[in-house]
């Protein structure tokens, strides 16, 4: 904003960033300095050195995350580059802070190539005790993701893949529930075939859904397409176990449940054949793919992307207590049992107050961190990846 315009209070809450170090210790005379730097910060350095998991314990690693972009893919404004992209990082760090007292440094790499991002990140991942991953392009997120969680022992977290997939079973189980219907007896599409559509996807499957299929611009992605990426072959693998075929429009009809997480509009003819009581979650910002007047004509419960529908589905329910439970543990990573019970214990905050209007809990709802991270760390140790 410059001189001369009009106010702008997005502008003015920005101004200097929005977050800064601040001291856990006095530093007030000499003594204090002695003790939180040099000599005294030699006896724990070198304590560290002889037993390395003390690191844990004598620094903030083990309750700080790098929250790290290339700025390829950045919210609804695409690729805007590392500088433009820091005002959604520091705004996520906060996010980690305010709702899970996670501490987080946001990096911005001016760099694209995978290897490239993964050595950089390696490198300095001693230093965190997680690494979320965000805003970055598919199908580079997957790859960069799989290498880092393969060269690093902290967890790697791509928000974008599997936040959303987290938030998204927690609200269908509970609409499932509410409609007295169980995941099997359910068949979703999905429309979007990047990072949120393949991780939503794969947690469907994992908790059991009758069948999903996910479309991309083309249409229906099945093993008879010759187009497919690698990501999307080996997505084909494990979905569609009706053979569906076809547009998007096509395979809604008598689906139950849509999931859009690609932008776009779907036709009201084609919402109209999905079946009786169906679920429709059109998340994509700022236009859902299916705007909530038209999908309560046809939907029994229906959940947006936006603060102002009900039924938010927002990444911010999932990713702040899947890493404090994590972190509290020491985990060496996130397994996906433990996104799958995040899923459940975010559904069961709201289990009892359920109505077509709450199916998953307000961001705001206090019981929801706690909640996620009590299941996340119980997880780390039945699957034997927490380390204390």
């Amino acid at each position: 904003m410059t001189d001369g315009e009009p106010f702008d209070p997005a502008f003015a809450l920005h101004r200097g960033g929005k977050m800064a170090v601040q001291a856990t210790v006095p530093v007030r005379n000499r003594d204090d300095l002695s003790l939180a730097y040099t000599p005294g910060v030699a006896k724990v350095c070198s304590a560290i050195a002889e037993q390395p998991e003390l690191v844990h314990d004598y620094t903030w690693k083990s309750q700080v995350v790098a929250v790290v972009t290339d700025g390829s893919a950045v919210l609804g404004l695409g690729d805007i580059g590392p500088e433009a992209s820091l005002p959604v990082m520091e705004g996520k760090a906060i996010l980690f802070k305010q709702f899970g007292g996670v501490d987080a440094v946001p990096i911005a790499l001016d760099c694209r190539d995978v290897d490239e991002i993964v050595e950089t990140v390696a490198r300095f991942a001693p230093s965190f005790g997680g690494v979320n991953l965000e805003d970055i392009s598919a199908p580079r997120c997957f790859e960069i993701e799989r290498k880092l969680q393969e060269r690093v022992d902290i967890p790697i977290f791509h928000d974008d893949q599997h936040g959303t997939a987290v938030v998204t079973l927690a609200a269908l189980r509970n609409a499932a529930k509410l409609t007295n219907r169980a995941l099997g007896q359910l068949r979703a599409v999905i429309s979007g075939a990047g990072a949120a559509g393949v991780a939503i996807a794969r947690i469907l499957t994992e908790a059991g859904i009758g069948d999903v299929a996910v479309c991309d611009r083309k249409g229906v992605v099945s093993p008879d397409r010759e187009d497919l990426t690698d990501v999307k072959r080996e997505l084909a693998g494990f979905t569609n176990k009706a053979g569906l075929t076809g547009s998007l429009e096509a395979a809604l009809d008598g689906a139950d449940v849509f999931i859009g997480v690609s932008g776009g509009t779907v036709p009201e003819d084609a919402v109209a054949k999905m079946a009786p009581d169906a679920f429709i979650f059109a998340m994509a910002n700022p236009n859902p793919e299916i705007h909530p007047d038209v999908a309560h004509q046809y939907a029994s419960v229906v959940a947006t992307g936006r603060s102002d529908f009900p039924n938010q589905i927002n990444n911010v329910l999932a990713f702040p207590g899947i890493f404090a439970g994590a972190l509290q543990v020491r985990a060496s990573r996130i397994t996906e049992g433990m996104k799958l019970a995040a899923a459940e214990a975010l559904a069961a905050v709201v289990a009892d107050e359920l109505s077509a209007d709450k199916v998953i809990p307000s961001p705001f709802d206090d019981r929801v961190a706690p909640a996620v991270t009590a299941a996340v760390a119980a997880a780390a140790r039945a699957e034997g990846v927490a380390r204390r």
